[in-house]
């Protein structure tokens, strides 16, 4: 090795990670694919980049955009990375990827004393149940979703703690009035939260009954034509 190769190797640094990952990861449901992204937005993280782009990743892995894309979203969705802000020495705000819910989950797995076994198949049947709601979305949208998008879907479900029926109901909303697009759904979730609205029963009667209110409004201002207006839940 030259001397211009030794310098080269030296200033690409090293990737310090826990060996905890690497006993442990498949103990969390992490497959080899996620497992080698993670190290990768690990190592981007150290070089400065908080938010390697798919194109970037792709450079440095056998993998497509496309397939980056889809690994990252897995990611989101098991709830192993998120999407954060952060804020300079200037307050200008900038996405990053987080890895600290990943060792949030390492440090949880060595101090529970859990049966791993039972870890193991809890984590892997979430996984099993959550990818329905996304691929529902993705079929609707006729793309995959963006991580932003993954990232409010996982929001809907963790954090406001909507039932997937639910959200999928509010998709269905969606759809039905012309207006695909996540703001739109997640005004619909909103109205119906605030209105007490917990069951896909309520959310269906609730939208009957601003549908059938838009329709006496038609009738009384216009000659009616058979068209049922729906509800505009961003006009609220």
């Amino acid at each position: 090795m030259n001397k211009n190769s030794m310098i080269k190797w030296i200033q690409e640094g090293t990737l310090s990670i826990p060996t905890v990952l690497l006993t442990s990861y498949a103990l969390l449901g992490i497959n080899e694919n996620e497992l080698v992204m993670i190290l990768q937005l690990h190592s981007f993280q150290q070089k400065g980049n908080s938010f390697p782009t798919p194109n970037q990743l792709a450079n440095v892995m056998t993998f497509s955009e496309e397939k980056c894309m889809e690994i990252i979203r897995e990611l989101l969705k098991k709830g192993f990375i998120e999407i954060i802000e952060q804020f300079d020495y200037i307050e200008i705000g900038a996405e990053a990827y987080s890895l600290e819910p990943l060792w949030n989950k390492l440090l949880d797995s060595l101090e529970s004393g859990e049966n791993q076994h039972n870890i193991k198949v809890e984590i892997n049947n979430k996984s099993d149940e959550e990818p329905s709601v996304f691929s529902i979305f993705e079929k609707e949208f006729g793309r995959l979703l963006s991580p932003f998008e993954c990232e409010t879907l996982t929001m809907w479900l963790d954090q406001d703690q909507h039932e997937e029926s639910l959200i999928k109901a509010a998709l269905k909303e969606a759809v039905m009035s012309g207006k695909l697009n996540f703001r739109y759904i997640d005004r619909i979730l909103f109205e119906w939260k605030k209105n007490g609205i917990n069951t896909l029963e309520k959310a269906t009667d609730y939208s009957k009954h601003f549908r059938k209110k838009d329709r006496q409004m038609a009738q009384n201002e216009t000659n009616y034509t058979g068209t049922i207006p729906f509800y505009n839940w961003l006009e609220k």
